[in-house]
């Protein structure tokens, strides 16, 4: 799909460079073999300009400069990518959440009052987040990510209109948990990756992440206002217009990215031009595609039960993005019986979390890359540099909730515990941003699995740990309720320190066949 005018001219190219490789000596010959050898994971894992074109019917990259391959298209095509898989993934959060103040009306509208179904109606979406990344993320690195991408985008604006036209909460919750399956969130990363060479990387992730957090935090303030003046299915009626912009656009300006599936084309179309049945492409494992189809549907579970590294940073991040649900639960109940907030009102409070995950933004996401490129120097760019920031930001957690807490419990002034949201938020960009971008540079090709593996991980507790979020403070109080959490994310900040020292010689043992 890219790089479609300059297929003849390559091709052309690509054969004459087959028929002369073959002409050359036996050391030639021995590298070459050894790097039709090597799995894509390790030639993706690598610079994609630099391997070189192996055998007689292998079919590669034409040299560092080659317009199809992604990493060398122009910037606009490059950064319109981006913009629109980080616009995505603040699309489907924003619609976990912004749903949420309607509830009251749909529970009138629909004649009942299981509050057990009010709070589900909501979390079954945070539910579909779980399911349908386990599909999404491994077959768009088989198969493709531009369809896997579209269809997705199609259906998950299906899904959302369907629940703005629900008549019962029974079909209301099956259209939520369907648009959550359907959310194309996980494949923005692959995308990335498959984009944006290591050392400018930062900038990219830091606005993929923002949308798992801004999206939650924005959803309730303007859903709230909007379900007060045009109803509950107004919600789904907004979401579903951007989406379609967002649809539009990408129709428009985005191309396959994945170099599996680009390499795949030209080797067909060699073949048909030469006659040669057998080139194939580098990236070609040679395996059926019964094999390929199920070893990428066990690819993101492999990675979250068999990585050490995947399996406690996402732990560590699905347990903070539990606090953060709890706090979107909360937070009424806190400021309307501490602080007398109106329903209205009571959702700029959120905007608290908003602020510190943009100062993260500025502070985390401009130094990213910097950092990876001062600890380098001119040696490796290791992965284990991303996880500098969470050393340093991930305290921010413990403490602001330990000051959001105890300030709510002395009810002083009501914008003193807001500034301790504020630097929860700013923990939780240290913390997503930096684990998502470590994940993308140590399993390059296998990028969106790994988010996905995260993304299940966090999506369920996400769903599960804001149920017993009331009790814990009715219990407790919101001073050591909040305590209690500070406490165990303190415990968990030695996490990316350890990793940052020996991630490298953990992720060299525990080698997983993908």
């Amino acid at each position: 799909m890219a790089g479609k005018g300059v297929h003849s001219d390559q091709d052309s190219v690509v054969e004459s460079h087959i028929r002369k490789s073959s002409l050359q000596g036996n050391t030639k010959a021995e590298k070459d073999v050894d790097a039709e050898a090597a799995p894509p994971s390790k030639l993706l894992s690598e610079p994609v300009n630099e391997a070189p074109v192996s055998n007689s019917n292998i079919v590669w990259w034409n040299g560092d400069d080659d317009p199809a391959n992604p990493r060398n298209w122009s910037q606009f095509r490059k950064w319109s990518g981006v913009g629109i898989v980080s616009a995505i993934s603040f699309i489907t959060p924003l619609a976990s959440s912004m749903f949420a103040p309607g509830v009251p009306q749909l529970m009138v509208d629909f004649k009942s009052t299981n509050s057990e179904l009010a709070s589900f109606v909501v979390s079954v979406f945070v539910l579909g987040f779980a399911v349908g990344p386990l599909f999404v993320a491994p077959l768009s690195e088989n198969y493709g990510r531009l369809w896997v991408f579209h269809t997705c985008n199609i259906l998950f604006l299906t899904f959302t209109v369907a629940c703005a036209v629900s008549n019962s909460l029974n079909m209301l919750i099956v259209f939520r948990f369907l648009a959550g399956c359907s959310a194309p969130y996980t494949i923005g990363s692959g995308t990335i990756a498959d984009l944006i060479v290591q050392e400018k990387r930062g900038v990219a992730m830091s606005l993929f992440s923002m949308g798992p957090l801004m999206g939650p935090i924005i959803g309730p303030v303007a859903g709230g206002y909007l379900a007060q003046a045009k109803g509950w299915r107004w919600v789904f009626w907004l979401i579903s217009i951007i989406d379609s912009a967002v649809i539009i656009c990408s129709l428009i300006f985005m191309r396959e990215t994945n170099p599996i599936k680009i390499l795949a084309n030209k080797a067909k179309r060699l073949r048909q031009v030469s006659g040669n049945p057998h080139l194939r492409s580098k990236l070609d494992t040679g395996r059926s595609p019964r094999d390929i189809l199920l070893s990428a549907l066990i690819r993101p579970a492999k990675m979250l039960l068999f990585s050490p590294i995947i399996l406690a940073l996402s732990s560590f991040v699905a347990i903070i993005y539990g606090y953060l649900y709890i706090l979107f639960t909360t937070f009424p109940f806190v400021f309307e019986d501490q602080y007398g907030f109106s329903s209205g009102t009571v959702g700029l409070t959120y905007l608290g979390l908003g602020v510190g995950c943009f100062v993260g933004l500025l502070v985390f996401g401009s130094t990213s890359d910097k950092i990876i490129k001062m600890k380098a120097g001119s040696g490796e760019m290791k992965p284990e540099y991303r996880l500098l920031p969470m050393i340093y930001g991930a305290p921010c957690i413990p403490i602001g909730l330990f000051w959001y807490g105890w300030s709510a419990e002395a009810h002083t002034h009501w914008i003193v515990p807001i500034i301790g949201t504020a630097f929860v938020g700013i923990g939780l960009i240290a913390t997503i941003m930096p684990v998502q971008t470590y994940i993308v540079d140590a399993f390059t090709v296998h990028a969106a699995s790994g988010i996905a593996a995260a993304a299940v991980f966090r999506s369920v507790f996400a769903a599960v740990i804001p149920l017993f979020g009331r009790k814990m403070y009715s219990a407790l109080g919101l001073g050591w309720g909040n305590s209690l959490l500070g406490f165990i994310a303190l415990a968990m900040c030695p996490i990316p320190l350890m990793f940052y020292r020996y991630g490298e010689v953990i992720r060299k043992k525990f080698v997983l066949k993908l």
